[in-house]
């Protein structure tokens, strides 16, 4: 009996079983701390505290109480962009894209309670400056009604009163990245935001070196299940200055991103919201999840060269925004659709019917 070989048979075995009983979505995950070191994520040193918050004008004032290192930088969601990624074709800027519905997909769930101030009053115009402006033509996202924006501990400590008069309608706040990371103004922004009367919602940076399922739990951990949020978001890109520098096929891509956006549509009753970056939809979303609502950034052409046959429902036309409220830069979005749309889409048909 030649035991060498019997082992080596055991231990193989043993390998196959293992593989077959992890799910075909998780298998190819090493369980990899996300032991991030780039600007998007930021380890907390200890779970941030919860902070009492009345709906008065102290939102400054709760957002000050934060600390916040001096070196610091603000970065946009994505860190880069290929701006010429597609052989779209091209369109003049004096001449305006194709104009489609916007793409209402899955409005966030009824309000339980009275609508916010903002859906019941006039939408805030755009009143945003930019450190790189970009000539998008008669295409410009000016031309759009709703407009807001995107924060991350990077923002430092926000004035949400002066952002929202400076023409922020809503508010997408950075809560997770990966498995165990929690962004430590999470927690402050998302009330402050809700207390100045903008339109909030949660993201989720993806890491490719943790399992999806992990993931979606850390996100429901740590981002409340309230009315009148909007869809959560998943942002999906890659990131060359993570610790992480898997690239996993478009296939186990689209399995994982399934997963999770499945896992939180459960949860919170909305379909979730794609975010991501013309390289990152160039290798692995072109033609994928047609029923899903997507933001995308195009920060030097319009969507609809960048992306060319994807409908949209948000834009995040510049990553260098200046705004009162904001020390440095942010990133500047805009809704598709008007401001009867944006009623619609944001506070429900029980806003439709109010409206009537």
């Amino acid at each position: 009996m030649r035991l060498p070989g019997v082992i080596s048979f055991m231990i193989a075995s043993l390998c196959l079983a293992s593989c077959s009983s992890t799910s075909g979505v998780d298998a190819l995950d090493m369980q990899k701390p996300s032991n991030e070191t780039t600007s998007s994520v930021v380890r907390p040193s200890a779970p941030i505290a919860s902070v009492p918050m009345t709906r008065t004008n102290n939102a400054r004032k709760l957002a000050e109480a934060a600390p916040m290192d001096d070196t610091a930088q603000p970065f946009s969601l994505a860190e880069e962009e290929e701006t010429v990624a597609y052989s779209a074709p091209e369109l003049p800027d004096s001449v305006d894209p194709p104009v489609e519905p916007a793409a209402l997909v899955s409005p966030p769930k009824l309000l339980s309670r009275a609508a916010p101030a903002m859906l019941a009053g006039p939408i805030t115009r755009y009143g945003f400056r930019d450190a790189k402006p970009i000539n998008f033509g008669r295409s410009s996202p000016r031309h759009l009604a709703v407009h807001g924006v995107d924060v991350s501990r990077w923002q430092g400590n926000v004035n949400w009163e002066k952002l929202r008069a400076q023409g922020a309608n809503f508010a997408y706040i950075k809560a997770t990245d990966g498995g165990d990371h929690l962004d430590p103004m999470f927690t402050r922004n998302w009330r402050a935001a809700d207390a100045a009367g903008l339109k909030r919602g949660a993201y989720h940076f993806f890491y490719w070196c943790r399992t999806a399922g992990e993931q979606a739990d850390w996100f429901i951990r740590n981002v409340p299940k309230v009315d009148g949020a909007l869809p959560p978001v998943i942002d999906v890109e890659w990131n060359g200055d993570s610790s992480c520098q898997r690239r996993p096929s478009r296939e186990k891509v689209l399995e994982k991103m399934q997963v999770f956006m499945d896992r939180l549509e459960r949860y919170y009753g909305q379909r979730p919201i794609i975010y991501t970056a013309p390289d990152f939809y160039r290798d692995n979303l072109q033609g994928a999840f047609l029923d899903y609502p997507f933001w995308l950034r195009a920060v030097a052409r319009h969507p609809s060269k960048v992306y060319p046959d994807r409908k949209w429902l948000f834009w995040q036309y510049s990553g260098s925004g200046l705004s009162h409220g904001v020390t440095g830069r942010i990133d500047l979005n805009v809704f598709h659709g008007d401001e009867r749309q944006w009623r619609a889409w944001a506070g429900g048909r029980q806003m439709v019917a109010d409206a009537d």
